[in-house]
């Protein structure tokens, strides 16, 4: 969970701020600085630590408390959200993709939800009546124009073949998941998207 929707960090982020290789840091620094800086989603693949925490541990200063107790601008990623609604991490993403649930959004390839959509969900759950499920006269709701519409990792597979130039895509998707987390087969999929699609200024 990020508590009151704080600002976080991943190691590859941390790295930079030591001004060490990623490589460097997880082999030498990650053990010490995970010994004192707990996650703040243990059981994902993907890291995140809370940004404040962080940066008092790089300086050598006493790690910040953070929040305790529960507020409506949590963020939970999918399986905690499936704890709260006593549904799977899978449903969880459904129920987003198909407007059950608000969207959420992603911070370092981990798609979070702010406690007061989950709890809002828990009242009204789908197709219980009056405030459930899809609004009225919706259907299935509008079909995405592509997988990732939406997804703000676009954007940054975008920025990445703007200025890559002859680089191969692989190599390019394995630097992105690197840098924000996530299978380099996914970041293929999206640059592959990001080449077809038509960005907005």
């Amino acid at each position: 969970m990020i508590p009151r929707n704080r600002p976080v960090i991943n190691e590859a982020d941390i790295a930079q701020q030591a001004g060490t290789p990623i490589a460097t840091w997880r082999r030498r620094d990650a053990p010490a600085f995970r010994q004192r800086v707990a996650s703040l989603f243990p059981r994902s693949r993907v890291l995140i630590y809370d940004l404040a925490q962080a940066r008092a541990y790089l300086a050598g200063q006493p790690l910040p408390a953070l929040p305790a107790g529960e507020h409506p601008d949590d963020l939970l990623n999918d399986e905690e959200t499936a704890a709260v609604l006593g549904v799977t991490a899978s449903t969880v993403r459904s129920y987003a993709s198909q407007g059950y649930l608000s969207p959420g959004k992603t911070l370092y390839s981990v798609r979070v939800w702010p406690r007061r959509d989950i709890e809002e969900r828990l009242k009204n759950p789908p197709g219980q009546g009056k405030g459930g499920g899809r609004p009225p006269g919706t259907g299935k709701g509008p079909l995405k124009a592509h997988a990732y519409e939406g997804d703000p990792r676009l954007d940054t597979a975008a920025a990445a073949l703007s200025t890559a130039g002859d680089i191969p895509r692989h190599h390019i998707a394995a630097s992105l998941a690197q840098q924000h987390g996530g299978s380099t087969r996914t970041w293929e999929r999206l640059l592959t998207q990001a080449s077809q699609t038509t960005l907005p200024d």
